[in-house]
């Protein structure tokens, strides 16, 4: 694109940078800040620094929050029995969307992908045995995305928690093999949760 402004310019390539966003819908965004009052790209511009300088990480369970703990650890109505393990924020949310689900979580972080150099050293795997150690949990979840590398690290998990008395399950295969859980249309996660089966079925079947 040819700009007749260096600054307009700087504007779309910056936001450019965000996922999803290609040139010509930055040029449109830019277009659109240009033209509000200048209120509007203020509370914007404030809302972005406030999220990068305030938000913290739940010291419990790692997800994102206002607070040191996340509203999910300390709700009183959740299940304490019920821990369902996920490697992304994005999957709390769509499994949060379900309804489905009303116990805790812990999030990973990622999983563990050699080729990338992310071992589970580089994961809150030990977090979570130490979670589960504390005998509170009576079933875990293991709700990975159903790709390779999320086989790869349910299977490290559950082989680093053998001899716990837990029962440990994971999603039924209503999601299909290699899709993201935050993709999934609401009603087929949810179904996934709500039918999910012994993890040690899932083993004997590999």
């Amino acid at each position: 694109m040819n700009f007749s402004s260096k600054i307009l310019e700087e504007a779309v390539e910056q936001l450019s940078i965000m996922p999803g966003v290609g040139k010509k819908s930055a040029f449109r965004l830019a277009l659109f800040f240009l033209k509000k009052d200048p209120e509007v790209t203020q509370r914007f511009t404030q809302a972005l620094l406030t999220l990068k300088s305030e938000l913290k990480e739940c010291n419990v369970c790692f997800n994102i929050s206002d607070l040191e703990t996340c509203a999910i650890c300390t709700d009183k109505n959740r299940d304490d029995s019920l821990l369902c393990v996920v490697e992304d924020i994005n999957d709390v949310m769509a499994i949060e969307a379900t309804h489905q689900f009303k116990g805790k979580y812990h999030i990973l972080g990622g999983v563990i992908s050699p080729m990338d150099g992310v071992g589970p050293m580089d994961l809150h795997i030990d977090s979570l045995v130490n979670r589960l150690n504390s005998g509170k949990f009576t079933e875990l979840i293991m709700a990975m995305n159903p790709t390779l590398e999320g086989d790869t690290t349910q299977f490290y998990i559950y082989k680093r928690i053998q001899g716990l008395e837990l029962k440990i399950s994971t999603l039924a295969r209503g999601v299909s093999f290699g899709e993201h859980l935050e993709y999934a249309d609401e009603m087929t996660l949810g179904r996934s949760i709500h039918q999910r089966m012994l993890y040690e079925q899932t083993v004997k079947k590999m």
